[in-house]
């Protein structure tokens, strides 16, 4: 089969395009024939490589996968070749701590095939495109869990999305907007500014050229008269960590389901005591939240923004495109 993999951690340099062998399902398992990948900031993690995540090589990213079921294994039942499915691309055992990822700890799906648990599927619904499903789980699964599970966010709160520009930043967006708060959303560029006020954002502001901190500083108060806003959603930490936290209100919140920028950060600890905010850490996204946003494709209230759809053998670019922060919404790559 054809697939995008690398033999060996390191930069953009070590992808390459090519044939890999037909992977066979495991007793329990299928094997997928992949429609539509949906690429993360993942993808990169994983080829870069990850202190103490082991990963298979050669190694093949994509953890959000939409496809067919093209082979059942042994003992697999409720599920028939042909049925369009969107897995779960994570496995935990809780009872001995065992964790899988598609496309992390395992090969994923920037393939023409993949294999996956039967467990971990769910149906696509007939009205859901394959390139909409793929855009889902990381993205609007670690979101939704972020903002709801975790955040616990309400109608008529103000939340600011740091890096609101790309899978998981769009996901805040709408998933808030969707949830009745005001939504300011800031983005590197005035382009990607303008784009994510076309997506619903109440407010954008490029950080490039405008401090974050200043701007909501000078448009809502200082700290002590009020200023602020509810709820501040950071995953890109590094130089971002400090100014984001001096965004936060008396009592507010400061969400983090990453590190993007560098996972090394600044805490301003006179801000912490003195708003007494709550700093709240969220790891991936359960098998409801996933079934939520389906759900929520299907009904027409969310509609996953994708900034374009690539070919397979197109694929090595599509990262690239990830990597130097090109993008505004989900990058989809199709076999």
């Amino acid at each position: 089969m054809k697939a995008v993999f690398f033999k060996t951690h390191g930069d953009l340099s070590v992808l390459q395009y090519g044939d890999l062998p037909l992977p066979e399902p495991a007793p329990g398992w299928v094997r997928l024939r992949v429609r539509a990948c949906g690429l993360n900031y993942l993808d990169i993690f994983s080829r870069r490589g990850m202190p103490g995540i082991k990963i298979e090589l050669p190694g093949i990213t994509g953890g959000d996968c939409a496809g067919v079921i093209d082979k059942l294994g042994d003992g697999v039942e409720g599920w028939t070749i042909g049925e369009r499915v969107l897995p779960v691309s994570h496995h935990v055992d809780w009872t001995t701590g065992h964790f899988e990822m598609l496309g992390e700890t395992r090969n994923g799906a920037m393939a023409e095939y993949c294999t996956i648990r039967a467990s971990q599927l769910m149906r696509i619904p007939d009205n859901v495109s394959d390139e909409a499903a793929a855009a889902l789980p990381c993205a609007y699964g670690t979101a939704h869990r972020m903002l709801h599970a975790r955040g616990q966010i309400k109608a008529g709160e103000t939340v600011l999305v740091l890096g609101a520009s790309g899978g998981v930043g769009t996901a805040c967006v709408l998933l808030a907007k969707l949830a009745g708060c005001k939504v300011i959303a800031a983005a590197g560029s005035d382009e990607k500014c303008a784009r994510l006020l076309d997506l619903g954002a109440d407010e954008a502001v490029n950080y490039s050229t405008v401090k974050i901190d200043k701007h909501v500083r000078e448009t809502t108060g200082s700290l002590l008269r009020g200023g602020g806003v509810d709820v501040v959603v950071n995953f890109t930490a590094g130089d971002t960590w400090a100014p984001s936290m001096r965004c936060v209100k008396r009592f507010g919140r400061l969400l983090c389901c990453g590190g993007t920028g560098g996972y090394a950060a600044v805490t301003d600890i006179p801000y912490l005591f003195m708003s007494e905010m709550s700093i709240i850490g969220s790891t991936g996204w359960a098998r409801e939240d996933q079934e939520v946003c389906l759900d929520l494709v299907a009904q027409g209230r969310l509609d996953p923004p994708i900034d374009r759809v690539c070919a397979l053998a197109d694929g090595i670019a599509a990262v690239r495109a990830i990597e130097e922060r090109a993008v505004v919404g989900k990058v989809i790559v199709k076999p």
